[in-house]
């Protein structure tokens, strides 16, 4: 099967096709630090085998937080609390990944300061955001590339940006939330510059043989939003610097999608890959194998991420290779369960 099969990008390979992909725990403290729930949380999923896991959003500034309890990773007594997560989860297999953000007007974090690229709430009981300054853009750039930086020092099999679901990065994207004059506003080059300089920024402290993952929005789903022809679009300026697209939709608005079904994401995504030709991450309400099997088999994406069917079962990759009677090396301990009936 194509779900248990290895996947190489550049120097990593993964044991299989099996993405956990970032979901906030909001478990932390206020000063970003992890907790033991986070340990327990994805070492777990370690030894239930995901190929590949993804540390929820974790801000690259105190402002850059989505709520108070979010992971940080601005100072080095943050990077020394990850660390023995991250060694532990490498110990049972697993690749392991880190989504660094920054919030943007989407900031819960109480007594910060909330920017945007312009001055637009997210919706009528959201805070005003204040509008960045090149300054300000500067700024958030140099801390995604120190955030970075610690990263590798921790020792991250691979990098996610976070550039989707209405966080800062995705708002200078979009003309929904995007009406600045300047460089970083207007046209798709200007307002794709931020995420350019992030990604440039990351790729002089980043290893060479590590991949950088992008995560993108690629249906606003509002008409003067952004649509898959333009994300293709954005994807082939910031091409040179990634080397996994990660493919989710909406978020930027409150504007829902139009129906959500198993997989419905998966269509973009498909579009993405067939376009760019860059390895590509799926996911929203994928759940059953052979639903994943058939996305996988098909080409229609390389990797499948499982977010809430991870949530209720961290070992749905054994049991599922012990339902469908496929060879898979299960962990010595649990060797007793795979191999009864009852």
């Amino acid at each position: 099967m194509y779900l248990f099969k290895p996947f190489t990008v550049k120097d990593t390979t993964m044991r299989n096709r099996i993405v956990m992909p970032p979901m906030c725990m909001y478990s932390a403290g206020n000063d970003g630090m992890p907790t033991e729930f986070h340990f327990t949380h994805y070492t777990s999923r370690a030894v239930g085998q995901v190929g590949l896991i993804i540390l929820e959003a974790t801000g690259v500034l105190p402002c850059g937080r989505i709520s108070d309890h979010c992971l940080g990773l601005w100072n080095e007594n943050q990077a020394k609390a990850i660390a023995p997560i991250v060694t532990a989860c490498q110990k049972q297999g697993a690749k392991v990944a880190i989504q660094l953000n920054h919030a943007g007007r989407k900031c819960e974090a109480q007594e910060e300061t909330i920017y945007a690229p312009s001055a637009i709430p997210f919706d009528q009981n959201s805070p005003m955001p204040k509008e960045m300054t090149e300054d300000d853009i500067h700024a958030v750039v140099n801390a995604f590339g120190s955030a970075a930086k610690r990263a590798s020092e921790i020792g991250f099999d691979a990098l996610e940006i976070h550039g989707a679901h209405g966080y800062l990065l995705s708002e200078f994207l979009s003309p929904l939330t995007n009406y600045r004059t300047d460089s970083y506003g207007g046209t798709t080059e200007n307002r794709c510059r931020i995420l350019i300089e992030v990604l440039q920024a990351v790729r002089q402290v980043w290893p060479e043989g590590k991949p950088v993952l992008l995560r993108v929005s690629a249906e606003d789903y509002e008409q003067e939003g952004i649509h898959p022809e333009e994300m293709i679009r954005i994807v082939e300026l910031v091409k040179p610097y990634i080397d996994v697209l990660d493919v989710s939709t909406g978020g930027v608005v409150p504007t829902p999608p139009a129906a959500i079904y198993p997989g419905y994401q998966v269509k973009i995504a498909e579009e993405l890959k067939r376009a760019t030709g860059i390895p590509t991450v799926t996911v929203g309400l994928i759940t059953e194998p052979h639903q994943a099997e058939e996305i996988l088999g098909e080409g229609r994406a390389d990797l499948v991420a499982l977010g809430r069917e991870l949530l209720r079962n961290p070992y749905w990759v054994l049991h599922t290779a012990r339902d469908l009677n496929i060879e898979y090396p299960w962990p010595e301990q649990y060797l007793r369960g795979f191999n009864t009936r009852k």
